[in-house]
């Protein structure tokens, strides 16, 4: 075996997870689809670049027959039939995946993505609290003494895991020197360390898939499964996947998801931030026209917005897979029951408008607001367990509707830019802290927040946006004056120790970021690097 642990003990019974057999499946998912995804990341540069030169995108004509023929995903398995309720949160540490399986949603997104710093500790003890839920007997005793442990009156969240995204990279396990795969690594030790277990359970290997941009990196999650079902012994279609809908590219790319993955696929879900800053990303030389608003004023009943719920509910029902609504991402203060009202009053609007939409279920960031979800769903799907006899035929989404950016019918204004540049510091600081799911003025945020709020600011400045509530122009002399004085407010609420610590280099990077001509196409990859 040429794979090396740079550090084969980063939490306590790391051993267990890190053997000799697991290790040689992440090596052997290297060998056979690195060079594979290599092609596929640089296939994505290429489609960006040839959307700089047109300025638009549209449906595949190559793949119309795919989209005109009838044909449907594989049935999903009875553990995943109703998922009106799916709470999202990190696997690590244990007292969050306590609390996750325990909160009484059908699902619960056990996130090695977007809500997770993949620190070494937090990846390797993801995975055992993951393999220690499959055993049931995942527990954890708090420093005063409390103690969590896993249910036993009432059924647990069905787990659907969330790994990385093809671009990040592992640098603790190394092959030829070079860092693995993250999205493998993830893949590859949950895999192997809780299919046959889940599948005992009477559940199974069921994964969410983020931040894919065409089928072709669909085609090669499905050769991915086929081989590890077939490594382990494991009947194929065992497997299955939801995919995250939340690049551009991919919105055009719905039904040819679907299809590539068919014996694999369980449905496809609707995001919002990861979705706008895919917009943003891929239209950055596009002009103002491709300039967003205020991101807190852009509701997902904006008619570009609204168009691809549409669509990707419509696709999905005509499929025979499952619809998955959007985080709701406010979050309830026991402490402040104001607080705690309104969070309830906008989860409800939000999920009304999904459950009425067609959607077979959604998600929720906090325990607390699984009864509202639950509620509102229940009232729409009555005793049926989903909505996929619910057909749209009278939808009819064209690529204009997709990309009319201007109906979003906002302002760009220097509240909204101070917004963006304290959000994008306080999450970045505690993220390389090690912390990726963070409440921030009662939202609970992830890296999607970060990525759309650092790429507003840049796209604002190539722009030269005139803010509507000062008349000023965005400069990157403007962009650093008011980074100064967010991240001096910031510097006041932490205190120096976390400030110089993750703070401070948090609004570097986030200022490097923002002010540099070229564009980063992910926070995260630059971010990593401060992670200790």
């Amino acid at each position: 075996m040429t794979l090396v642990v740079t550090d084969p003990h980063p939490v306590d019974r790391a051993g267990e997870i890190l053997t000799p057999e697991a290790l040689a499946f992440v090596e052997e998912l290297h060998v056979r689809f690195a060079g594979t995804r290599a092609e596929l990341l640089k296939a994505r540069a290429r489609k960006r670049e040839h959307v700089a030169l047109t300025g638009r995108l549209d449906f595949l004509p190559e793949t119309a027959e795919i989209r005109d023929a009838d044909w449907s995903v594989a049935v999903a398995p009875a553990a995943l039939q109703d998922r009106r309720v799916e709470m999202t949160g990190p696997a690590a540490p244990a007292k969050m995946a306590i609390n996750a399986l325990n909160s009484g949603a059908k699902v619960w997104l056990a996130d090695l993505e977007d809500a997770s710093t993949p620190t070494w500790s937090n990846v390797v003890e993801s995975i055992l609290n993951l393999r220690d839920a499959a055993d049931g007997t995942l527990k954890y005793t708090s420093p005063e003494g409390k103690e969590y442990a896993l249910r036993t009156d009432a059924p647990l969240a069905v787990v659907v895991t969330r790994p990385r995204g093809w671009h990040m990279g592992e640098r603790h396990l190394l092959i030829g020197g070079e860092h693995t795969i993250g999205a493998l690594v993830d893949f590859g030790l949950h895999f192997f360390h809780t299919a046959k277990r889940l599948v005992a359970n009477g559940q199974g290997p069921y994964y969410y898939l983020p931040k894919m941009e065409s089928h072709l990196e669909a085609r090669l999650w499905n050769e991915i499964f086929v081989f590890a079902q077939d490594y382990v012994g494991m009947p194929q279609g065992t497997v299955r996947a939801t995919v995250l809908i939340e690049t551009i590219p991919a919105a055009f790319e719905m039904d040819e998801i679907l299809f590539e993955l068919r014996d694999h696929a369980s449905g496809l879900n609707a995001g919002r931030w990861d979705y706008l800053f895919s917009i943003i990303k891929y239209f950055r030389d596009a002009g103002a026209s491709f300039v967003l608003p205020d991101r807190a004023t852009i509701a997902m009943t904006a008619p570009f917005m609204r168009a691809y719920t549409e669509l990707l509910v419509k696709t999905c029902h005509r499929r025979g897979a499952f619809a998955m609504g959007g985080m709701a991402a406010v979050i309830p203060n026991r402490r402040e029951p104001d607080v705690t009202a309104q969070a309830f009053e906008k989860v409800r609007a939000d999920k009304t408008r999904e459950a009425n939409d067609g959607f077979d279920g959604s998600w929720v960031a906090h325990p607390d607001l699984v009864p509202v979800c639950r509620e509102v769903f229940d009232a729409v799907l009555g005793g049926r367990p989903n909505q996929l006899d619910r057909q749209r035929p009278e939808v009819s989404v064209t690529a204009e509707q997709l990309l009319d950016i201007r109906s979003a019918q906002g302002q760009v204004t220097e509240g909204g830019l101070r917004l963006n540049l304290y959000v994008a510091v306080a999450y970045t600081a505690v993220w390389i802290s090690g912390n990726g799911a963070v409440a921030i003025h009662n939202l609970m945020e992830d890296a999607a927040t970060a990525e759309i709020s650092r790429s507003q600011v840049w796209q604002q400045i190539r722009n030269r946006s005139v803010l509507a509530d000062t008349g000023r122009t965005v400069t990157r002399e403007l962009v650093s004056a008011i980074l100064a004085e967010e991240t001096g407010k910031l510097r006041a609420e932490v205190g120096e120790d976390a400030f110089a610590k993750h703070y401070l280099p948090a609004s570097k990077l986030i200022g490097g970021l923002c002010l540099s001509e070229d564009y980063t196409d992910f926070l995260t990859t630059p971010a990593y690097e401060l992670v200790d």
